[in-house]
C-alpha cells in the first residue's frame, strides 16, 4: 500500500513536470534592447517631394521631444520602392535604400526613370546605429 502511494505520487510530480515544461511561452521574437523612457528617436515628417524634368528633390522635417525622444539624427537614410504602371495597384512591393543624407541636410535628390509609380520613405539615424520609425511614404507617378 506504501509502494502505491509513492509510485502515485512520483508519477504525480513527474506528470507536473512535463505539463509545465511543453507549456512554454511559445515562439520567441528577435532580442531587443531595452528602452529607456526618452532615450528614442522620433521618425521623419511632412515628406514631400518637387519633380523636375528628369530628377525628384524629396524633403522632410525632424524635431526632438524632451519627453518621449532627446536623441537627434547624425543622418536619415531614405527607401525607394517603385512599380510599372501594369502592375497591379495591391501589388505588393520592397523598399530599398537609395542613400543617406547627413545633418544638417533635410534634402535629397534623385534621378527617375519614366514609365514607374515611386514610392519614398525616410528613416532617421542617431548615434550607436538608433533608427526611428519610417517617415510617411510619399508616391510619385513619373510618365
Amino acid at each position: 500500500m506504501r509502494n502505491k502511494k509513492l509510485l502515485i505520487l512520483i508519477l504525480l510530480a513527474l506528470s507536473i513536470n512535463i505539463v509545465l515544461v511543453l507549456s512554454g511561452c511559445g515562439k520567441k521574437g528577435a532580442p531587443l534592447p531595452p528602452e529607456i523612457k526618452g532615450e528614442g528617436i522620433l521618425a521623419p515628417f511632412d515628406l514631400q517631394s518637387d519633380l523636375n524634368t528628369t530628377s525628384i528633390t524629396l524633403s522632410w522635417k525632424h524635431e526632438t521631444d524632451k519627453n518621449t525622444a532627446i536623441i537627434k539624427p547624425e543622418s536619415f537614410d531614405i527607401f525607394m520602392a517603385k512599380k510599372t504602371f501594369k502592375e497591379c495597384s495591391d501589388c505588393p512591393f520592397k523598399f530599398n535604400k537609395i542613400g543617406s543624407a547627413a545633418m544638417p541636410s533635410m534634402e535629397f535628390n534623385f534621378e527617375l526613370k519614366k514609365g514607374f509609380k515611386y514610392y519614398f520613405r525616410v528613416q532617421a539615424i542617431g548615434e550607436d546605429n538608433i533608427k526611428s520609425p519610417y517617415s510617411n511614404t510619399i508616391q510619385v507617378e513619373f510618365k
